[in-house]
């Protein structure tokens, strides 16, 4: 059981299960994904061509890397909310799925073939889409562009 119960049972005291957080394995990991994911957003602010694009999109995304859920609010083209999962009340119109190795190479300033796009990570069978289709390929451009905005604070370092 992955959350320990603890009861008071002094007598005279009300019996009230107190939670305590396990160990999180991937704490640094899932830190420094949504830490990419808030760089990616003062980026997205920096970028007005891309502002232009997403000015019609309003929606929450899910974005699974391995086992860390990652919930991007966006609205009006703004990145407003960059939340940790996993959560099964949080709504999303449409999740990118993937692991971090295929990310990160994702992320190159030179990808490889088959990590160069967001399709080709799912043509390498690196990647899954689901969620409303329609609602990606409406804002394609702008959700490829977002997604690739590490690679190109790589390409300004080099």
């Amino acid at each position: 059981m992955p959350w320990a119960v603890l009861r008071n049972t002094r007598i005279g005291m009300a019996v009230k299960p107190a939670l305590m957080a396990p160990q999180c394995q991937g704490y640094e990991e899932e830190s420094a994904m949504i830490e990419t994911f808030h760089t990616m957003q003062a980026k997205l602010e920096a970028t007005p061509h891309l502002l232009r694009l997403g000015r019609l999109f309003s929606e929450n995304v899910l974005v699974q890397v391995g086992d860390d859920e990652i919930y991007l609010t966006f609205d009006k083209g703004h990145l407003t909310h960059v939340t940790a999962g996993p959560s099964r009340k949080t709504p999303w119109r449409f999740a990118l799925r993937t692991d971090g190795e295929a990310l990160a190479q994702f992320w190159q300033p030179l990808p490889a073939p088959g990590f160069h796009d967001i399709f080709g990570l799912l043509k390498v069978g690196r990647g899954n889409i689901d969620g409303d289709i329609l609602c990606l390929v409406k804002n394609l451009r702008f959700f490829k562009e977002f997604m690739a905005l590490p690679r190109a604070k790589r390409e300004d370092a080099a």
